[in-house]
């Protein structure tokens, strides 16, 4: 097959495929205008989230067998116009299940033991012990809403931490690691003292945590996010923290983001409530990053070569 890369991989997935007798040809570059030109020329494309594959784009590819998605998520490609024309999308989100659940749990962990501040102050000559005080995740119940490929990785990964794991999936069910508990999102708005997000971005899930969400839970709670930005109303969310509903917040997304992924916000006019989480000290923020790790691009790459391998 002819196969068009619109992004940057891992060069093993340039080797396994050529290895397997296809041509490679790429453009990270020109706009999807210009690509769409010659789109026609291929069987199968291989993008991160440079841009928006759109009906009207993917009409112009008509010899494409597949679009592989070097990531998890397909909410940057209209899965229904694929399916009606008989397009394979491929996602590879166990290649980079592993990252995203330690990744979480990482954040998590800084945060309760409020290592970014610690650091900073002692670097500044400031010793502060009491202030610095950790809280365990010994004896917490998190909530884990989603099970998937990442929320189960994340849930295996709390498993030598001695808490309690509640697992709510709309969709499925008997998928979570056995020692964990299947349950209501009821039952996680009673008991949780931890949430962690893991589910798709669909128009179901957006604003999914919203101000109504968050007075549903019991007692305050600590919120991580390694998902999707939009599936948190960050509104919301500040004003959970400020009235200490919300302990905290972990979240390697933001609902700001491009939808290439690349970059927070386009202007310097930030909103308030990006600029509340940008000096708040119960806040950890990273860039998108949960699901990169050195390791996660060599697994994404083998399990991308190994299904494209499996079509017909």
């Amino acid at each position: 097959m002819k196969i068009l890369f619109l992004d940057s991989t891992h060069p093993l997935l340039e080797e396994r495929l050529k290895q397997a007798g296809h041509q490679l040809f790429f453009d990270d570059k020109n706009p999807a205008e210009k690509v769409a030109e010659t789109l026609s020329d291929y069987d199968g494309i291989i993008v991160r989230s440079r841009f928006k594959l759109t009906a009207d784009f993917l009409k112009n590819g008509k010899q494409l067998k597949f679009i592989g998605r070097f990531g998890a998520g397909l909410e940057n490609i209209d899965t229904a116009f694929a399916q009606q024309n008989n397009i394979v999308c491929i996602r590879v989100p166990e290649g980079n299940r592993d990252a995203v659940g330690e990744h979480a749990l990482g954040m998590l962990l800084s945060l309760f033991n409020k290592l970014n501040s610690a650091d900073a102050e002692v670097r500044q000559g400031i010793w502060k012990r009491k202030e610095n005080t950790g809280v365990e995740l010994q004896g917490k119940t998190v909530g884990v809403i989603g099970c998937g490929q990442m929320g189960s990785a994340f849930v295996e990964k709390l498993q030598g931490f001695s808490c309690k794991v509640l697992v709510y999936d709309k969709y499925q069910s008997q998928v979570a690691p056995a020692w964990a508990i299947e349950t209501s999102l009821k039952a996680i708005f009673e008991e949780a003292d931890v949430v962690s997000i893991h589910t798709p971005l669909t128009p179901e899930t957006k604003y999914l945590v919203s101000r109504d969400f968050i007075l549903q839970f019991r007692k305050p709670f600590y919120l991580i996010n390694t998902a999707r930005g939009p599936i948190v109303e960050t509104a919301a969310l500040v004003e959970g923290l400020k009235s200490k509903k919300v302990l905290g917040a972990c979240l390697d997304v933001l609902e700001y983001e491009k939808t290439s992924f690349e970059n927070l916000f386009a202007s310097d006019d930030l909103p308030a409530p990006l600029q509340y989480l940008l000096q708040a000290s119960n806040v950890i923020l990273t860039p998108h990053v949960a699901g990169w790790s050195q390791e996660s691009f060599e697994k994404m790459a083998e399990a991308m070569a190994e299904k494209i391998g499996r079509l017909k």
